[in-house]
């Protein structure tokens, strides 16, 4: 079990380097199982979550090294043919797992997959998927917690997503790359993540057009090559520390990040009172008072992140006023609220709505992680809380979708222990 002890009320100052993103290095490294020979990634986040998928490229075959003296490179030999079960172990512990089931049934024609597992924070059903890799051709079939999909040949058809599914979208255009005519899936997710990974497999020979917007259209190629790639920085790890700053009212210049990319959540903060700066790769951050209530809901790329949600919804505690934030992505992710209160803030759920009262201020006290944002969320909580905050993170969230934060947040003058 880890436990995070930080002492608050420290005002951010300095500046901050932003890590590769989590969720695009996930699919890209799922996806390099398409890939013949050598392919190499760079600007992968260390994180848990990129271990547990760098075991599950091994486990099926591959061999992966990761180097973090080499800016944080992912090497991938695939050489000698992919097996077409995953490991129920590995897959059930984190969701992004989930998406070697297209790359697998691209190259084998047959994919043995457990059902994933990871935060709790809703339902997340992988129907979507399925109904995308049926679509183009394949069988699926439930077996004791596994999902079986076989096809002889991947077909290229229309798909239309009832939901934005990010998840989905990548799967369903790792799985086409490779197929036999052209794929259009359409309400496809526009995030940047489905960005980046469209870019990673057109630069290893595929024929992806319309990435970013709601039609996507894939055609299949025989093979791809060896490729080498950089991935594109967290929006949310920036996001996260924009929300520090604020937080803090301190004054902070975030680096290697895509402006645009985070652009809905600096008009949060800007109508919250807060200041930003885009220069190029670089956003100024700073505050010099309490945050205004504001009203916020979640909504699909382009609309606020449900990944900013407690973060959010944390600096919003200490606002001048009442603000509502609700949640239209995952119906459970409000659980960091309990532990809020626990610090003394005044938040109650309505529905899937958040009521927030904005408090004077924040006080310590021992609290449990429930999820990688919710952790997010306390940590914010616990730099500005009066006295020793103690997090308990019993399975390690923090350190999933974090490359270094205790590291990072003790440069910009955090008392901040990782135990």
């Amino acid at each position: 079990m880890r436990r995070v002890l930080i002492k608050g009320q420290t005002k951010l100052e300095g500046e901050v380097k932003i890590s590769g993103s989590k969720n695009a290095a996930l699919a890209i490294l799922a996806a390099t199982i398409l890939v013949p020979g050598k392919t190499v990634i760079r600007n992968v986040p260390d994180l848990l979550d990129v271990k547990t998928i760098i075991r599950v490229l091994r486990a099926l075959g591959l061999r992966a090294e990761y180097s973090r003296s080499q800016d944080n490179t992912v090497e991938v030999w695939n050489n000698n043919g992919v097996k077409h079960v995953a490991p129920y172990e590995l897959v059930t512990r984190m969701r992004a797992s989930f998406f070697v089931i297209g790359p697998i049934l691209a190259k084998k024609k047959l994919a043995k997959v457990p059902l994933p597992g990871g935060c709790a924070i809703g339902s997340r059903p992988v129907n979507l998927h399925l109904k995308g890799l049926e679509a183009l051709g394949a069988e699926v079939q439930m077996e004791h917690g596994f999902v079986i999909v076989k096809a002889e040949k991947l077909i290229g058809n229309m798909v239309y997503l009832d939901f934005p599914s990010v998840g989905a979208t990548e799967t369903i255009m790792m799985a086409a790359a490779l197929a036999d005519g052209t794929t259009t899936i359409e309400n496809a997710a526009r995030e940047p993540e489905v960005i980046d990974l469209a870019n990673f497999l057109n630069r290893a020979g595929a024929k992806i057009t319309g990435a970013g917007t709601e039609e996507v259209k894939i055609q299949g190629v025989a093979e791809l090559k060896p490729v080498e790639h950089g991935v594109i920085p967290d929006r949310i790890e920036a996001g996260t520390f924009m929300v520090a700053a604020a937080i803090t009212r301190g004054n902070l210049k975030i680096l290697d990040v895509i402006p645009d990319h985070v652009e809905t959540i600096m008009h949060k903060l800007q109508e919250a009172g807060v200041k930003t700066e885009v220069c190029n790769n670089q956003i100024m951050v700073s505050a010099a008072d309490a945050p205004k209530a504001i009203d916020v809901k979640t909504l699909p790329y382009p609309g606020f992140p449900t990944d900013m949600q407690p973060q959010l919804t944390t600096l919003l505690c200490l606002a001048k006023g009442t603000s509502m934030v609700t949640e239209t992505v995952f119906e459970n992710r409000f659980m960091h609220i309990h532990e809020l209160n626990r610090m003394g803030a005044e938040v109650k759920l309505e529905g899937q709505s958040a009521i927030i009262k904005g408090v004077a201020g924040l006080s310590s006290a021992p609290v449990k992680v429930s999820d990688l944002r919710a952790g997010a969320a306390l940590v914010l909580a616990g730099l500005v809380a009066e006295g020793e905050t103690i997090i308990e993170d019993r399975d390690h969230h923090i350190e999933r979708g974090y490359e270094k934060l205790d590291k990072k947040l003790k440069a910009l003058g955090v008392d901040i222990k990782m135990i």
